[in-house]
């Protein structure tokens, strides 16, 4: 059994999806969440599922600690669900090709710093899209934009709020997001 690691920063609703799919996994399974905000709500999805978690701060993440509980929890593959710091350079070279990251909008548009969450929606409004989607990407070394593994699309219509563009983004979010990680993890065993 390999062992993922899930990184959130907020309410979780795409960590709790990735925990409940992989229990029936015989190949992965998610070992524990970390969070940079001790107040998130998936801290407690997590306790509620029966998930360590630990939390850490941005000194943790940059000085070694996180990659020490990454090390002590023999991590295989990092799911990034809603976590809103940047990777660290030790941590993308300690899982090269291991660190996959979901954004809510069809990169690479709208996507970097400060792009995430409803502020993309915002964007997307905003600008008049016809259409936005989600993409699961790898991790480098800059925000939202490594390679590109998998996107959906969703019609954005023009009476759409960014909560109503929220909600349709949110449903693609749980249909794929679990899939396409198991998916690149399986061909990434052959």
């Amino acid at each position: 059994m390999k062992n993922l690691i899930v990184f959130a920063s907020g309410s979780g609703t795409n960590a709790e999806n990735l925990i409940n799919y992989f229990s029936g996994s015989e190949k992965f399974r998610v070992a524990a969440v970390f969070c940079n905000r001790p107040e998130a709500f998936v801290l407690q999805r997590a306790a509620r599922l029966g998930v360590p978690a630990e939390t850490f701060n941005k000194e943790d993440l940059w000085g070694g600690k996180v990659m020490q509980l990454l090390e002590n929890y023999n991590t295989y593959a990092i799911i990034l669900a809603g976590f809103l710091m940047m990777v660290p350079p030790q941590i993308l070279k300690a899982y090269p090709g291991r660190i996959i990251n979901i954004h809510p909008a069809l990169l690479p548009k709208y996507g970097g710093k400060g792009m995430h969450g409803m502020h993309v929606h915002e964007a997307v409004v905003a600008a008049g899209e016809p259409e936005t989607g989600i993409t699961i990407h790898l991790v480098d070394e800059q925000y939202d934009h490594g390679k590109t593994l998998f996107q959906a699309r969703c019609e954005v219509l023009p009476c759409d709020t960014a909560l109503d563009v929220a909600a349709k983004i949110h449903l693609l979010e749980q249909e794929h997001f679990p899939e396409v990680v198991e998916g690149y993890l399986l061909h990434l065993e052959e």
